[in-house]
């Protein structure tokens, strides 16, 4: 089947992560130069769905943008449709103004949107699917943890960033004979500490999939200092958490689809482990830095690679799918298959035996 597709709106909604000006771009150069179709700019991800914002974007509007990191866009990940936080007097109240982002969908006359994000993005086209929205989804987030793909854009530039700042902290702990704890982002999921772990050759990975054991942890540490090693790198994802404990939570926002902010793991495990073993600890929590920047040439290709394949499901007239990377293939899924769902690292990953086969702890 082939669509009548003339007007489309595009969206960047939750976390800004490097390649989302690299998908605008792809689908609105796409959607011009090939399909004469017009492309509309939502600001700020679903809060401009639900306050009317958006804008036409046009080819000079996207060029130059393929290595610019963040978004053109704008993106709120506190904006869910089906749950918008109202203030009423001295009170917050939740509402559900689906009908009203509807009614502007419609009202700018948008045929389909390409919502970019991560899970919550696609919770929330699957609600907008299900009151009639065509949406394509095409997968973004530097956690990697979105079902049924492989590999999201944004993740490998993240690796690179927290590899490269895992290497300059290497030198520094030689330097003062230190135990470093380097606490990466990742959510729930541990993709990005076990890939940044193994790429800095970190001496301890802790991800949120194999809860650690402090007297582990510090008896790899003692026998490192015994064998002569008089330092030791620990990457941390911010969603470890010990046997029997509970992560670490920095705060809560409310308003938010998902309120939980994980953080500061890594300043509890440097403090455990001064108490537990008398070694020297510090700690280091890398944040949003993880999230800056240009984006990675592969991460750039595939963004690309994505933004024009959902531009093609959507002239093929395809309706409710995700694009995704799986077995080395760019295809698609249905969106509702992964809305509220995490991909996270099975323990028996390839990639863990790798590390352990050289050595590496994850503190288990």
């Amino acid at each position: 089947m082939t669509s009548s597709i003339r007007r489309i709106g595009v969206l960047t909604g939750g976390g800004d992560c490097p390649g989302l000006n690299a998908v605008i771009r792809a689908v609105t150069k796409s959607a011009i130069h090939r399909h004469k179709i017009e492309v509309f700019g939502v600001e700020d991800g679903f809060l401009g769905l639900i306050q009317n914002r958006m804008r036409p974007l046009a080819w000079a509007d996207v060029s130059n943008i393929l290595t610019l990191g963040g978004t053109i866009l704008g993106t709120s990940n506190q904006a869910n449709p089906e749950h918008y936080a109202v203030q009423r007097g001295d009170k917050t109240e939740f509402i559900n103004v689906t009908d009203r982002v509807v009614e502007h969908v419609r009202a700018n006359h948008l045929d389909a949107l390409v919502c970019i994000g991560g899970d919550g993005t696609m919770t929330g086209a699957a609600n907008l699917i299900r009151n009639g929205i065509n949406c394509i989804g095409v997968p973004k987030t530097i956690d990697n943890d979105l079902e049924g793909c492989d590999q999201t854009f944004g993740f490998d530039t993240a690796v690179t960033t927290a590899a490269e700042c895992l290497d300059k902290i290497h030198t520094t702990a030689m330097s003062h004979h230190r135990v470093m704890v380097v606490e990466v982002m990742g959510r729930n999921a541990g993709w990005l500490a076990l890939h940044a772990g193994i790429a800095s050759g970190s001496d301890i990975i802790l991800i949120p999939e194999i809860p650690y054991d402090l007297g582990s942890i510090c008896q790899t540490l003692a026998f490192r200092s015994r064998t002569g090693k008089r330092f030791s790198i620990i990457c941390v994802s911010e969603g470890a958490r010990p046997k029997d404990g509970q992560v670490v939570v920095q705060r809560r926002v409310e308003t938010s689809p998902d309120p939980i902010r994980l953080g500061g793991i890594a300043n509890k495990l440097a403090a455990d482990i001064e108490a537990a073993s008398g070694l020297e600890a510090r700690a280091t929590i890398l944040g949003h830095v993880q999230r800056g920047g240009t984006p990675s040439p592969a991460d750039r290709v595939l963004a690309s690679a994505f933004g024009h394949h959902a531009m093609e499901l959507l002239v093929a007239g395809a309706s409710g799918k995700l694009v995704v990377l799986k077995d080395g293939r760019i295809g698609e899924i249905d969106i509702q298959s992964v809305a509220g769902k995490q991909r996270k690292v099975p323990p028996d990953h390839p990639l863990i035996q790798v590390a352990r086969a050289v050595g590496t702890s994850f503190g288990d």
